[in-house]
């Protein structure tokens, strides 16, 4: 399962960590944000002890604007806790494991 995140426990969990970190900024009123949940799940599961996936509720967490995020669903990548890429709206579950793929191969930042 993806953790749930929170603008109390993002530091922690995403901006102070290592490695690569997929976050899900959704919110329950959205369509797109419900197709790609499920797809988001999925990816947790695979990518566990390689990624860390989290979800961020956009109503209840100001964080999101801190990322000029101004559409959901956004699907953010980070390295190290600095954010390398994102993807705005629903996609299809390869799009987002191609990225993931990518950052996971050791490189900093896509061209």
């Amino acid at each position: 399962m993806p953790i749930k995140l929170t603008d109390q426990t993002w530091n922690d969990e995403i901006g102070n960590a290592e490695g690569i970190a997929l976050v899900d900024v959704w919110a329950p009123w959205c369509g797109p944000c419900l197709v790609v949940g499920p797809i988001v799940e999925e990816i947790a599961k695979e990518y566990a002890g390689r990624a860390k996936v989290g979800k961020l509720n956009a109503d209840e967490n100001s964080k999101p604007s801190e990322y000029g995020i101004t559409g959901i669903p956004t699907l953010l990548f980070f390295k190290d806790g600095q954010l390398v890429d994102k993807i705005v709206g629903a996609v299809p579950k390869q799009t987002i494991t191609d990225k993931l793929d990518y950052y996971l191969s050791g490189v900093v930042a896509q061209s």
